[in-house]
């Protein structure tokens, strides 16, 4: 049974640099053909998807946040993890990682969430 767990500061000064991680259990990050991604859902509003990296290491972002979106991983730790820059209090949201197959949308295993507060 997969597992996956977010971490990180639950509370972000805007203009800084958010940083989460994601530790998966019950398999590897680098196993064909699934692909990790980090999804948020800010109050009020749906699902989206923010950014991901692939078993073999290749990195995708949303065009919506443009340069501001970097995940990375650590295949020794068994970890992804999602940076966000220059958050502003519209990044408040619940951060979720979540893993698929390569060429679907079916987000079948998903972390808890970590609920991040951008505020002064």
């Amino acid at each position: 049974q997969v597992q996956l767990q977010e971490s990180g500061p639950g509370l972000v000064k805007p203009s800084q640099t958010l940083s989460l991680t994601c530790t998966v259990s019950g398999g590897s990050i680098t196993t064909s053909y699934y692909y990790w991604s980090w999804i948020r859902q800010p109050p009020g509003k749906g699902l989206e998807w923010m950014g991901a990296i692939a078993y073999e290491g290749s990195n995708y972002h949303s065009p919506f946040l443009k340069s501001r979106t970097s995940v990375s991983r650590d295949t020794s730790k068994n970890q992804f993890s999602l940076q966000l820059s220059s958050v502003t209090p519209e990044d408040t949201a619940v951060y979720y990682c979540t893993r698929a197959t390569v060429g679907t949308r079916d987000y079948y295993y998903w972390g808890q969430g970590t609920q991040v507060t951008v505020s002064s």
